[in-house]
């Protein structure tokens, strides 16, 4: 989350982002085979993990961040996977526990998570949205921050991921 990100300057403004980056994704993956969702890329993730990926953050996004349930609760995995908020070691988890699931199966979770994301953010104002994620961050940065990590700017970089394999 840079300082140059781009901040929405409503609720319908980022609502729309979010549609646009999710549209884009989903036209990228609709173009995919079944042969091509499951081959990996030279970091052993196919488009079908990446998609899987997202469904994860999603989950995140909305049970930890918006929610305030503890991360690991969340994510269904022990303490220690969640302390520090290492991406090195919770991703690899989550890779572990989705890699083997089918084609189907992500795309129906993933679909779901969204669905369930964009009802849960439609119910909430942009002023609760404004408000910041942490009591004790000194920066007072906006739980908006982490909706646009978790869905326009994660969707358009594993959609990007996802182009360049093919």
């Amino acid at each position: 989350m840079s300082d140059e990100q781009w901040v929405p300057g409503n609720k319908s403004e980022l609502m729309s982002a979010i549609a646009r980056e999710w549209d884009l994704l989903m036209a990228v993956v609709s173009k995919l085979d079944e042969t091509q969702m499951t081959t990996p890329d030279a970091g052993g993730w196919s488009p079908k993990d990446n998609l899987a990926h997202l469904m994860e953050w999603m989950v995140v996004l909305m049970g930890y961040h918006l929610d305030r349930r503890p991360a690991h609760e969340v994510l269904g995995v022990s303490e220690e996977v969640t302390k520090g908020w290492d991406m090195e070691v919770i991703n690899p988890v989550l890779f572990e526990r989705n890699k083997d699931r089918t084609i189907q199966d992500v795309l129906d979770r993933l679909k779901r998570s969204y669905v369930d994301l964009v009802r849960k953010l439609d119910a909430m104002s942009y002023e609760d949205l404004l408000q910041p994620r942490h009591a004790d961050d000194p920066e007072k940065r906006p739980v908006l921050l982490w909706v646009l990590g978790n869905t326009t700017d994660h969707f358009a970089e594993h959609r990007a991921t996802i182009e360049k394999m093919f």
